[in-house]
């Protein structure tokens, strides 16, 4: 797994071994087409990147200009991954990096940014042990909605299984979607004069 472009392109990151984590990183022809997306939003932005895994693209927000990346992970064996990454990269003096559980609340990271963050990224597990669905891309949406962690206008990417249903809620649109494969991507943007 590499850095796909900008100050870091090429740069080889650090991976989870299977045997230590069920981790799944975002594949690099998603991670590159979703970054493409965003590029015009990416220069400067505050990155929030939940359910961090290996922090691939809280790592790619900032080797493409972004100027602060905070990194979410229940993991911890996942965090010291993310730690070595950062580390690796030459961007500790960019990035956060917190053992936390997205699905306890999000209001604890407005202390990482009080102006709210303008790119939330979330690659929440599809299934469980056992393979079931866990459906965790709403809840995840709604808990950053609640938290008021988004700055006005601010937008979630949410990497999510394509069965799995997601709805935006009050002061929210999902502005876009895009398949690859049994993964779909969907872009939220939290409205200027939202909630």
């Amino acid at each position: 797994m590499r850095i796909i472009a900008g100050s870091r392109k090429g740069r080889v990151l650090f991976s989870v071994p299977r045997k230590k984590t069920s981790v799944k990183p975002i594949s690099s022809r998603i991670r590159q087409s979703v970054f493409d997306m965003l590029r015009p939003w990416i220069t400067g932005s505050i990155f929030l990147d939940l359910y961090a895994g290996t922090g691939a693209s809280g790592l790619e927000a900032l080797s493409r200009g972004a100027q602060k990346a905070v990194f979410v992970e229940l993991d911890r064996f996942c965090v010291r991954v993310i730690e070595r990454n950062v580390a690796h990269l030459g961007f500790g003096e960019q990035a956060v990096v917190v053992r936390g559980n997205v699905l306890s609340g999000l209001e604890w990271l407005k202390y990482h940014s009080h102006e709210g963050f303008d790119i939330v990224f979330m690659g929440p597990p599809y299934r469980d042990e056992e393979g079931l669905p866990l459906h965790y891309t709403s809840r995840t949406i709604e808990l950053a909605a609640a938290g008021n962690i988004l700055s006005p206008g601010g937008l979630i990417v949410a990497q999510h299984h394509k069965k799995e249903p997601v709805a935006a809620p009050p002061g929210y649109e999902i502005v876009r979607q895009v398949k690859y494969g049994d993964t779909l991507v969907s872009l939220v943007r939290r409205e200027k004069n939202g909630a």
